[in-house]
């Protein structure tokens, strides 16, 4: 029951910075809550107007006497903008940052850009009357006026800008012809399309047996307004996105609309194309390469009713549909879900949340889930569906690991095994495709030795060491160091040393051994301009390329009838990143790119090149067995009480000193452990502080602190008194401190 709330006034995203403070009245504090819309005085003349509840609190911030009191509730509103703000304020108290921070990520058009506006000419006359008036015109040798009447008669209304343009005629022969009422020039909003200029078709799916019976159990319980979480487990080409479409057709002819969230890197237009062919104009996208402009015109399309459908990566999630039924999120386990700016919001816990709110179903889909939502399907907070067959069951593409510590026994260096060169000599000879994808995910600079595989890890937390410049190696999570040693304190050999390849590299020596060979090569610098990912995407889809090399965003999602061959060139480098998830990582990244073999009629191979032949996750990548992962994965978490089994939380403290950055960082860590030893808090671990993964960036020095405990709310909890320890100390005032919940990729 807090006496005081901070109300934004005006919800245009320019003055989303200006809050004012009222005081609560008795009567209103039991039901007053964030998100809410009241009735407020404003201004001198104390006039009646309305504004948000985006916080409640029981500091004044300023005198007492002259905080105004809310007159009211406004009744019976739950427009799209209270369900938001109130999704803000659960993002501000689960991920930290301030409530300015989670408003502009939940209202993320931060300006209004000009509407873009059609002119059309239109013809005011009867056809009789035109043709009258045209033989008057060309009898009176009026010719631009004729030739302007003679096209509005063939094609009415005609654009402004190809009168004036392809018909070549001035501003004021159409202003003389309006004055004479023969035609009018009207204006008509227009939209900015993202879908350019592609047609519409009619298509029927067809599901099968499988897909047909999860469409039918989640549908049934959404009819009866059990709104739950689901779980798709589908293996690769099992035909999770028909799913969705069925469902998403049934929802918007209930009259709801539908949020389709795809990460960035999979947002291809391959997938595009298949929902526009079914929704038509009713379906909108968002990505990051559109214009302001763009954006804006796809939210005020879906708040003003014209949308049914909005996909998009994280950000589509907060599309101010008014009547939302279903939010599915397409490949739930990849990490761009989670947000690396304030608020470090995760997008598949946020979209429960909004659903729970909107009143609607969450569907969340991938061939290789996440540890997170597997154990929260086994817990039966999600209900878990299986897809177990690709379909018109075609096979899984058969795996084969090769050892690269034997391939330099062998007296082979290159980074093509002689396996793998051999399997793309028979591609290349019968016209089939290959795709090679080079894992540089997480690229940590781990040591490890190229002649019996051990990797340099941290004793206390069982992750990778990271190798730093100055010829040490440190642990991220506790800052354990230690030198890097010269031979492998394991077998004595001398080949330990960290592990680089680029794709650049990797192109080069696969034209120097297959010059005859097609090559494209896709990564950062190739896919830099707007069209660059669908040019190489298209031009590899219609055969004009042998061989695509990539990182993980060949791998996402595509669909390629012709590919027989994927080759892994270093499984490794995502295996030992310096955090806890680099299994996991390695496994679904294994697994979806087996998972582009063998689309098509041909059947598929996948060779996973490795130092780690023996790891528990290629092994079981390479059988594509999730389950059997899982339950490995799981029991080391719970050894290490690493999430989901615990809970994490992350604390950043960084400052332009050094100095300043270090003992801020020693204080709070000393004023938990304080807590701690007084018995206030119990069941939390404490790492840390140690320097950050990256420990200077642009001048700005960053030390971590790690907080473990089962509790969530726990962390939540610490996280509030730090904030507001933080806040009330001035010795602060030069220190940037920030929080991360469950982090995936750290600071």
């Amino acid at each position: 029951m807090a006496e005081f709330a901070n109300i934004i006034i005006d919800i245009s995203h320019e003055k989303l910075d200006k809050t004012f403070q009222y005081r609560v009245p008795k009567r209103l504090q039991t039901e007053l809550d964030v998100g809410m819309q009241v009735e407020i005085p404003f201004g001198n003349g104390e006039r009646k107007t309305t504004g948000y509840v985006v916080e409640l609190t029981d500091t004044p911030e300023y005198d007492v006497e002259k905080i105004k009191e809310i007159y009211d509730l406004v009744e019976g509103s739950i427009p799209i903008e209270s369900q938001l703000i109130a999704l803000a304020g659960w993002m501000r108290k689960n991920y930290g940052g301030t409530m300015n921070h989670a408003l502009k990520t939940v209202l993320p058009v931060k300006q209004k850009t000009k509407e873009k506006k059609q002119r059309l000419i239109q013809l005011k006359l009867s056809r009789n009357k035109a043709e009258e008036q045209l033989a008057l015109l060309e009898k009176k040798n009026h010719k631009a006026r004729a030739r302007l009447l003679s096209a509005l008669l063939e094609q009415n209304p005609i654009p402004y800008e190809a009168v004036r343009g392809k018909l070549n005629i001035t501003a004021s022969v159409i202003r003389a012809m309006e004055e004479l009422g023969i035609l009018g020039v009207e204006e008509k909003r227009t939209y900015r399309s993202p879908f350019g200029d592609l047609k519409r078709e009619e298509s029927r799916l067809i599901l099968n047996d499988g897909q047909q019976q999860i469409v039918e159990q989640i549908w049934q319980e959404w009819e009866q307004q059990q709104y739950h979480t689901y779980l798709i487990h589908g293996v690769t080409g099992s035909g999770k996105t028909a799913v969705y479409i069925d469902l998403i057709e049934r929802v918007v002819k209930s009259g709801r609309q539908a949020i389709v969230l795809i990460p960035e890197i999979a947002l291809t237009y391959q997938t595009v194309v298949r929902f526009y062919q079914r929704f038509g104009e009713r379906v909108s996208i968002l990505n990051s390469k559109m214009s302001p402009g763009e954006r804006y015109d796809q939210f005020e399309r879906a708040k003003s009713g014209e949308l049914d459908v909005m996909i998009g990566p994280r950000s589509a999630l907060f599309t101010p549909f008014s009547n939302l039924g279903v939010i599915i999120i397409d490949e739930e386990h990849e990490t761009s879900y989670k947000s690396e700016t304030i608020p470090r919001y995760h997008a598949r816990e946020t979209a429960v949340e909004r659903a729970k709110m909107a009143g609607a179903s969450v569907v969340l889909g991938s061939a290789t889930p996440s540890i997170d939502s597997y154990f929260k399907a086994q817990q039966g907070e999600y209900t878990l569906l299986n897809l177990e067959k690709r379909i018109e069951e075609k096979p899984l593409p058969s795996g084969e690991i090769v050892d690269l510590r034997e391939e330099l026994r062998q007296g082979n260096r290159s980074i093509l095994s002689e396996r793998l060169k051999e399997l793309m000599a028979d591609r290349l000879e019968k016209h089939q495709q290959i795709m090679l994808f080079i894992n540089r995910r997480g690229m940590a600079g781990f040591v490890s030795c190229r002649a019996c595989g051990h990797v340099l890890k941290c004793p206390h937390c069982d992750v990778a060491l990271s190798q730093h410049n100055n010829g040490k190696m440190v642990c991220h999570y506790c800052g354990y160091e230690e030198a890097v040693p010269q031979i492998c304190p394991e077998c004595g050999s001398k080949y330990i040393s960290g592990f680089k390849a680029g794709t650049q590299k990797v192109e080069e020596i696969v034209k120097r051994k297959f010059p005859e060979a097609r090559v494209l090569r896709m990564d950062f610098d190739t896919t830099r301009n707007k069209a660059g990912y669908e040019n190489i995407l298209s031009a590899f889809a219609n055969q004009e390329a042998d061989i695509l090399i990539g990182t993980q965003m060949i791998v996402k999602g595509h669909d390629f009838p012709n590919v027989t061959l994927v080759g892994v060139l270093a499984a490794d480098l995502s295996l030992y990143v310096s955090d806890f998830h680099g299994a996991e990582r390695t496994f679904q990244l294994l697994t979806q790119a087996s998972g582009r073999a063998g689309r098509g009629k041909l059947p598929g191979e996948v060779i996973i090149q490795t130092y780690s032949p023996e790891h528990y996750c290629i092994e079981l990548a390479r059988q594509q067995d999730y389950v059997k992962f899982y339950e490995t994965e799981i029991a080391g978490r719970e050894l290490m009480n690493y999430p989901p089994c615990g809970h994490m939380m992350v604390m950043l403290v960084a400052s332009g000193d050094e100095m300043t950055a270090a003992l801020s960082a020693e204080l709070l860590g000393k004023k938990v452990r304080k807590a701690q030893d007084d018995g206030k808090i119990s069941g939390l671990s404490v790492l840390g502080p140690a320097d950050a993964s990256v420990a200077k960036v642009k001048d700005i020095y960053k030390k971590v602190i790690y907080f473990k405990h089962a509790d969530y709310q726990e962390l939540v909890r610490i996280k509030d008194v730090l904030e507001q320890f933080v806040n009330g100390h001035r010795e602060f005032a030069k220190v940037i401190i920030q929080f991360d919940f469950n982090p995936m990729n750290g600071f």
